[in-house]
């Protein structure tokens, strides 16, 4: 069974940070390109970045570049989303999911989600 756990959300002034983990598990990790999604209130959901499996490939959505850095650790087959200089409009449901093999392929399976908070 695929499993992706999402932690590290919580309660943040803006400008902090927080480092958000995706735990895999029930399939090969290192085949699949895993993505960071977010839902804020009344909007849609969003991708925020990706990490490609083979080559590493990294993409960033242009609101988070600077700001947030994807990673990931095969040993441990978890990815996990570093997020520096917390703005309140970061504030949503942060979602990781599993892809194919690249980030363009398609999204297999989701996470539960976990909820960043970010206050002014």
């Amino acid at each position: 069974e695929v499993q992706l756990v999402e932690s590290g959300g919580g309660l943040v002034q803006a400008g902090g940070s927080l480092r958000l983990s995706c735990a895999a598990s029930g399939f090969t990790f290192e085949d699949s390109a895993i993505a960071w999604f977010r839902q804020a209130p009344g909007k849609e959901r969003e991708g925020l970045s990706c990490i490609g499996s083979g080559d590493g490939r990294i993409y960033y959505v242009d609101s988070v570049k600077g700001r947030f850095t994807i990673s990931s650790d095969n040993a441990k087959n978890t990815v996990y989303l570093q997020m520096n200089s917390l703005k309140v409009e970061d504030t949503a449901v942060y979602y990781c999911a599993q892809l194919g093999y690249s980030c363009d392929s398609t999204i297999q399976s989701w996470g539960q989600g976990t909820q960043v908070t970010v206050s002014s």
